[in-house]
């Protein structure tokens, strides 16, 4: 059998095809994306965080801006 028969088969066992269609996928997604929000917010590796990084190069962002200005 190939992959792709598989994961058409697979495909069919997620409930509500018929009302909701290509939608009913939708929730695995919010589901996704919220555990992705709490793992980078809230998983350390090393010392940091995800947002802890982005704030970090943001401000670095905004010091580089202002002394190019010559603030």
């Amino acid at each position: 059998m190939l992959v792709s028969e598989r994961v058409k088969r697979l495909l069919k066992l997620v409930p509500g095809e018929r009302r909701f269609g290509f939608y009913r996928f939708l929730p695995f997604f919010f589901v996704l994306g919220g555990a992705m929000e709490w793992f980078m917010i809230n998983v350390r590796i090393g010392k940091e965080t995800f947002y802890d990084v982005y704030r970090r190069k943001q401000s670095e962002r905004l010091y580089e801006a202002r002394m190019e200005k010559g603030e």
